[in-house]
């Protein structure tokens, strides 16, 4: 053990007694029995492994279309093995029992390979001085998977797991480590699926899955295991099924939730999914040894027999078969045959009754402890037609109707089916003892298409797939109770194609046949490429809903059928006003929910994906949501824990367990020899005291750094008073933790379930400019943030990316504004011309990029941006700046008063970037708010000023002609001439009858000789200034402006003015809460997703999560529930039980027949 590769993982070429080639007995491993079969991933060799013989014989797999394989490679072993496994190039490893030795040996030339572990743990030589880390790591399982690359899972101190990849790719005999993962701790390893490499994990009783090659980690759902050991599982890319002990559960890889839990000895309820889902083959491949009974031994001897068919032998059934994707391999005297397995359940002569019935095992939790109950109904619950295997079928329809879209056919009759259709109905009867008969009937909708059979297609599970002109029909029929049911419909109107031709007739005879292929390749492309493309049935399309109200019932009332189209289905019953139908898929959402807490909150998403069209036609149902959504979990019990931290509505996104990419792979030695031994006596230690801690030391390290590389004791004195008052305050800050007593805190799930998530389809480019929003986006609502949900939901965002974002764009805008108002308000004589032109175009080149970003929010949504008022502060802040600059950078014209309103709208602006903070956002919202509610008020009263203002122009203005700089004397009473003081001279007591002097008028002498100064006079007399209307005009010579004074006076001074006050307190005690703030939060939010995240950030699952949960302080939460008792918007019946867990855990007794809390003290 002098090598590099056994220095970590132990490996000993003495343990392998001999390898030969081509030299195998007549019965491989001396006739000894078969333990273990493993195929490499490509399926094209086969190893088997004889426990009593010690031996490893090798199988080709390619040169065998059917029947016995031939061995040619054998390897002896002295110790037995725990597992094994094999690469497509016939590269064979193997862990002893006991998981201390891993042996990997090139089967083709005999040849023992090395595991490089030299360039990862270059501190070898100096750790072994302290510390002999072998004993620590064994080898726990290995594989090959489909890129030829070897995983080995070294278990590290019987409690870490390491996953360590190699490329086998190498000229020499080496394996070259090229990376290295830590799974987490509490994690277990069940298998890992080479062909798809992925590997699944358990924890807490949550399965979760990690694929090798990307690194991606999804939670898929909960479930109950005892041991995870016994766990056994295989996928097709459609479903992942797992089986435990006799129970197999069906897991949809495309809805993302468990929808079946069978029964291995359950032979009709096996019979009848395989049946119907194509799924024979992935449910085979959950055994080591298919079981010699019932509905499997059928399936095998099925196969065995047209094997031997084919052969023209006669062999008995092998045993110990294992199955792969289309073969199965089986030991028959000491020997490995090759069985073609095929998806053939219903060609198999199955002996008992079989019934269309499935039943369909979903959780139910009540009484604190898991159990089943089972459903028997007719697809009731799963809809499996979803995921059967139509897929080629349908693309065979298409290349039929290639050649026959131009025959008009109204029936079709094949294999004892008749097929009629015309415009009110399609017709289907099928003849078994007699003739049964279904229809189908058109909605009104579809009377302007034109209804033609084009081809159908028949399957053995009674499944008839019909194409017409007006879309995909299939229907099954039920052996059972002998009835056709339509089990989907997605609509296409084909028949277009026929204009097509006809519309390209008149360009000429030769162009006819090129225009009409032209235009059916274009339309073949996209319903056969595009939209029929992926493995299952693609999404209804929105007239898809209009075939019929019975066939939308169906739809509701299959549980798969919902959660797959439930979105569209629900904006369809939205957008064409079907109360009731809007109601039952509300209804089926909470109830599904409610069967399955753990399992089921995708349910929740089809009602807040479409409530933003709710929000526009209904918004009761927003409201009603929220409110019966409130405080509960996605866990039949609600979690208490104490803290000493003050989490209250702290919101978190449970983050899959990470599988941690360790680089560079040298600091994998030191974290596991030293760091982790540290960690591990370590007594516990909140992770903010760390925090606090590390702080503190980066503050003394950044103070005695100051001290060696500063020369002036001035400087030094500075950091080092700033630092002492840091480190005081980090310290005062620990002791704050340590002698804060502990809060219990309580577990709560946000109910917005895919939320905030942004569509996955996008094209990178037109998203940066044109972003899909996400139904926060879409729908801001003041019944959203009534709830702590919405609270919770602004705060995680808010802690996740937004207050970073918000504080890089306030720098820039402070950037803007310290340099343009330095260079307006500072003197020109202390700013060099060199100086001011680099500040004018720093001003200019910051105002451009958030003028740009103006404008992008105008382009987005035009009618948005007018209604939110505040674009209009920041596009005068963000224009007018930048245009001054421009202005005065290229004329070198310093215009004050562009500068003044430039310097104004900077400090507006400025202002504005505190309303992200509650203390100030309350009033900027109660601003906003009252402003909103009282704009109507406002224009009328506007209306009014400058009626008045209007009536006073008429009345004051001159009527003869002036001029200001020369003296006019006439008899206009509006003069203003005649308006001004007029003096006269007395002599001896004698006055003159002319006057001697007159105070020359200017133009705010008589305001109203223009209608501009006229209004700003009313405006004056409004605010309380009426200097512009007395002592001018005597007022006995002019009742009129008596009148106009009075009327003023009362209807706008005082009547509506003290109306206004009235209602502005109205709106300010409407606005004055947190739901405004949230809101105004919430459109801060909002633009900093649209605008400034790039379109993968917005699809980051740690931002952008499908579930999160926040914590709630215990008895705040326990005020909140009193709260909405009192305000009777409690309501338990949704969640009889969780409600009632969760009154218990906060010690309330509640009467729910009279809305009352019976005690109301703990």
């Amino acid at each position: 053990m002098n090598d590099a590769s056994s220095y970590i993982v132990p490996m000993n070429t003495n343990n392998i007694i001999e390898s030969n080639r081509n030299s195998i007995t007549d019965k491989p491993h001396n006739n000894k029995p078969i333990t273990k079969i493993e195929i490499s991933p490509g399926g094209r060799y086969l190893v088997t492994y004889s426990q009593e013989d010690h031996s490893v014989v090798g199988w080709n797999i390619e040169d065998v279309d059917e029947g016995q394989l031939k061995s040619n490679d054998s390897v002896k072993i002295n110790y037995e093995i725990n597992q094994i496994c094999v690469s497509d190039d016939k590269k064979l490893a193997y862990i002893n029992n006991d998981r201390t030795l891993l042996n990997i040996i090139d089967i083709r030339n005999n040849n023992q390979i090395k595991i490089d572990m030299r360039n990862y743990y270059r501190l070898k030589s100096f750790i072994e001085y302290f510390i002999d880390i072998r004993k620590y790591f064994k080898p726990y399982y290995c594989t090959f998977n489909s890129k030829g690359e070897f995983i080995l899972f070294v278990l590290y101190r019987e409690s870490h797991l390491y996953i360590y990849i190699y490329s086998t790719q190498s000229n020499n005999n080496d394996l070259k480590c090229k990376r290295i993962y830590e799974l987490p701790e509490d994690f277990e390893l069940t298998e890992l699926i080479t062909r798809y490499d992925k590997l699944y994990l358990f924890s807490n009783d949550y399965a979760y899955e990690w694929n090798s090659i990307t690194g991606n980690f999804i939670r898929m759902f909960w479930m109950k295991t005892k041991d995870a050991k016994d766990v056994r599982i295989s996928s097709n890319g459609i479903f992942i099924c797992l089986r435990i002990e006799d129970e197999i559960i069906i897991y949809s890889i495309e809805l993302r939730i468990p929808i079946a839990t069978l029964d291995i000895n359950n032979d009709i309820q096996l019979y009848n999914f395989m049946k119907h889902t194509g799924s024979c083959l992935v449910l085979l491949q959950l055994f080591d040894r298919i079981p010699n009974k019932g509905i499997w031994k059928s399936i095998m001897d099925y196969c065995w027999k047209k094997s031997l068919d084919r052969l023209n032998i006669e062999n008995p059934l092998p045993n110990n078969i294992l199955t792969t994707n289309n073969y199965g391999f089986g030991i028959l005297d000491g020997n490995v045959q090759k069985i073609k397995v095929e998806n053939v359940i219903s060609k198999i002569n199955f002996p008992l009754q079989i019934s269309d019935e499935i039943i369909d095992n979903w959780y139910d939790y009540s009484n604190n402890y898991y159990s089943h109950f089972r459903i028997k109904e007719d697809f009731k619950l799963l809809n499996a037609h979803l995921f059967s295997p139509y897929m080629n079928a349908i693309r065979k329809l298409f290349v039929v109707a290639s050649s026959n879209y131009y025959v008009q056919k109204r029936e079709l009759e094949f294999n004892q089916w008749k097929i009629k259709i015309d415009d009110e109905e399609i017709e289907l009867r099928v003849l078994k003892d007699k003739w049964y008969r279904t229809s189908t009937k058109f909605d009104s909708d579809y009377s302007n298409f034109e209804k033609y059979l084009i081809s159908s297609s028949l399957f053995d599970n009674g499944d008839i797939l019909i194409l017409t002109t007006i879309g995909l029909f299939i229907y099954h029929f039920n052996e059972d109770n002998k009835s056709i049911s339509l089990n989907y419909y997605y609509h296409m109107y084909l028949k277009y194609l026929k204009y097509m031709e006809y519309m390209n007739f008149i360009p000429g005879l030769l162009g006819l046949k090129l225009k009409r292929y032209y235009y059916y390749h274009y339309y073949y492309y996209y319903y056969k490429k595009l939209k029929f493309s992926t493995p299952t049935l693609p999404l209804l399309n929105y007239e898809s809903f209009k075939l019929n109200d019975e066939w939308t019932s169906y739809l509701i009332d299959n549980k798969s059928s919902l959660l797959k189209y439930g979105v569209e289905l629900l904006s369809f019953s939205i957008k064409e006003h079907k109360f009731e139908l809007i109601e039952d898929i509300y209804k089926k959402c909470i109830i599904y929910f409610r069967q399955d807490l753990r399992n089921n909150s995708k349910f929740l998403s089809i009602i807040t994906s479409t409530m933003p069209l709710l929000n526009e036609h209904f918004p009761e149902y927003i409201l009603r949501y929220s409110l019966e959504t409130a405080m509960i979990i996605d866990s039949p019990i609600y979690s208490l824990k104490h803290r000493n931290i003050n989490l209250h509505l702290y919101s978190f996104f449970k983050h899959p367990p990470k599988v941690n990419l360790i680089h560079p792979p040298i600091l994998c030695a030191i974290y596991t020899i030293y760091i982790d031994r540290f960690i591990s006596m370590l007594p516990p230690i909140p992770l903010i005291v760390l925090y606090y801690v590390t702080y503190a030391l980066v503050v003394i390290s950044i103070l005695f750094l100051a001290l060696f590389i500063s020369n002036h004791a001035q400087i030094f004195s500075i950091i080092f008073s700033i630092s002492t008052i840091i480190l005081i305050y980090f310290i005062y800050k620990i002791y704050l933790i340590h002698s804060r007593p502990s809060i219990p805190t309580i577990t709560f799930m946000i109910s917005y379930i895919k939320f905030v998530n942004y569509p996955r389809d996008y094209n990178y480019i037109f998203d940066l400019f044109w972003p899909k929003p996400s139904p926060f986006v879409n729908i801001i609502n003041r019944d959203i943030y009534k709830t702590w949900n919405g609270e919770a939901l602004i705060n995680f965002k808010w802690n996740a990316y937004g207050k970073y974002y918000y504080f890089i764009i306030c720098n820039l805008f402070m950037a803007l504004f310290l340099c343009f108002t330095a260079v307006a308000t500072i003197p020109q004589d202390y700013l060099n011309e060199n100086l001011k032109r680099n500040v004018l175009k720093t001003s200019i080149t910051l105002g451009s990029f958030h003028l740009i970003q103006e404008i992008r929010q105008f382009i987005y949504n035009p009618k948005k941006w007018f209604l939110n008022y505040w674009n209009f502060f920041d596009l005068g802040a963000y224009l007018i700046p930048t245009a001054t600059s421009i202005y005065w950078l290229h004329s070198n014209n310093e215009n004050t008063s562009l500068l003044s309103f430039s310097c104004l709208l900077l400090d507006i602006k400025f202002l504005l970037f505190f309303r992200a903070f509650e203390s100030f956002g309350i009033y900027f919202a109660i601003i906003v708010g009252v402003a909103k509610q009282l704009i109507s008020f406002l224009v009328i009263l506007f209306i009014i000023i400058i009626s008045f203002a209007h009536a006073f122009f008429v009345l004051l203005k001159p009527k003869l002609a002036y001029v200001l700089d020369q003296p006019t004397i006439n008899n206009d009473p509006n003069n203003p001439w005649n308006l001004n003081t007029t003096y006269y001279n007395q002599i001896n007591g004698t006055t003159a009858q002319n006057a001697s002097f007159i105070q020359a008028p200017d133009e705010n002498t008589n305001m109203f000789t223009d209608y501009g100064t006229a209004l700003f006079a009313i405006y004056l007399f409004l605010t309380g200034d009426p200097s512009a209307l007395s002592n001018k005009w005597a007022y006995k010579e002019h009742p009129a402006l008596i009148i106009l004074i009075v009327l003023f006076s009362f209807m706008i001074v005082v009547y509506l003015m003290n109306l206004f006050i009235g209602l502005l307190n109205k709106a300010i005690e409407k606005d004055n809460n947190r739901i405004s703030y949230l809101m105004q939060k919430a459109e801060i939010l909002v633009e900093i997703e649209l605008f400034y995240l790039l379109p993968h950030q917005r699809r980051w699952e740690a931002w952008f999560p499908e579930v999160i949960h926040y914590y709630a302080d215990v008895v705040k939460a326990r005020e909140k529930v009193k709260e909405m008792i009192s305000k009777g918007e409690w309501n338990i019946n949704d969640f009889p039980e969780l409600k009632k867990d969760l009154l218990d855990k906060l010690n309330i007794q509640y009467n729910p027949v009279n809305s009352e809390i019976i005690r109301r003290d703990a």
